[in-house]
């Protein structure tokens, strides 16, 4: 049976000119801009993408004018495809291209009999995982592709991964008294609303801040104080908190190293936001020291290959 593995993700701008497709296809999204009305959710992607299209392209420039998770996807891909050369090895974004519809085509016309759907968001959210995986089988259904189809579902539970997020901390902190330095898990806000529907994304991130909390001191690192903030936050509604920036202000300073959970993949949320924007707000601030650890990256793939091979 011939098979493909198939990672799902947000979204990459390659350039500024995919910075517009990436932002109205995200607010278009009807898992995002919860309102009934296509009309009334196409109005709002056309007025949040006007406001913001200038501020976010001037933010891309600062990283290179391409997102970190174009490279990151690549190189994963890379690895994915020697741990597994008998399957094709692919990726869908969300927002820009790879499109499901592209890549599904591809798979077709590959004659794919069996696909293993990767979202590559730890945890469970509408906004996230649901969004990607109906986005991939209504262009199935689209294009009458009909193969057996395996999802693997969020894995913040899962130790091979929380060794990764533990890897990337050592390697951050390096020779560094963890004692002396309040560590916090940064996770991507969520509106209200959103969970108060049933979204389980805020129960499961406060119970990967515990294993993550625990696994930590049992691997001898124990740091000043463990905190949850989330970044991200966008518009007047209320979003989960505390945010990003007041957790900050209450550890002025401190030594702060931010440890980003949402992502196994660097994107620009953690390139740019966490590591340029919050970082010149910290030193305004008077934080003593601030750092910000690396996502998995190509460090989950022990996790994804017992993933792919348990599915």
């Amino acid at each position: 049976m011939k098979r493909a593995i198939v990672f799902l993700n947000m979204g990459a701008p390659r350039n500024l000119d995919e910075v517009g497709v990436f932002l109205k296809n995200m607010f278009k999204d009807k898992n995002i801009i919860t309102t009934k009305s296509d009309f009334l959710r196409s109005m709002i992607a056309f007025f949040i993408t006007t406001t913001r299209l200038k501020e976010a392209k001037n933010n891309y420039k600062k990283i290179g004018s391409i997102s970190p998770l174009v490279a990151k996807t690549d190189e994963l891909l890379e690895v994915v495809s020697k741990e597994f050369p008998e399957d094709v090895v692919v990726n869908i974004m969300r927002y820009t291209p790879r499109f499901s519809k592209d890549v599904i085509a591809v798979l077709k016309e590959k004659e794919i009999q069996e696909v293993v759907l990767l979202p590559l968001y730890p945890h469970y959210s509408t906004t996230t995982v649901k969004s990607s995986l109906e986005d991939f089988y209504e262009s199935a259904k689209e294009l009458d592709f009909n193969p057996v189809v395996k999802e693997i579902k969020p894995y913040y539970e899962d130790p091979l991964y929380n060794n990764s997020i533990i890897q990337t901390i050592k390697d951050v902190l390096k020779d560094e008294n963890p004692q002396k330095i309040d560590l916090i898990f940064s996770a991507h806000s969520l509106p209200k609303k959103i969970v108060e529907k049933g979204d389980s994304y805020q129960v499961e991130i406060e119970e990967h801040v515990r294993i993550l909390t625990a696994l930590l001191k049992e691997n001898g690192l124990d740091f000043s104080e463990f905190h949850l903030a989330y970044q991200s936050k966008l518009g007047p509604l209320p979003w989960l908190e505390p945010n990003l920036r007041d957790k900050l202000h209450e550890l002025k300073g401190r030594l702060v190293l931010v440890v980003p959970i949402s992502f196994t993949l660097d994107n620009s949320e953690t390139d740019f936001e966490l590591s340029i924007e919050y970082k010149d707000e910290a030193k305004e601030l008077g934080i003593v020291d601030y750092k910000v650890a690396k996502c998995p990256n190509n460090l989950s793939i022990d996790f994804i290959k017992k993933a792919i091979n348990d599915s």
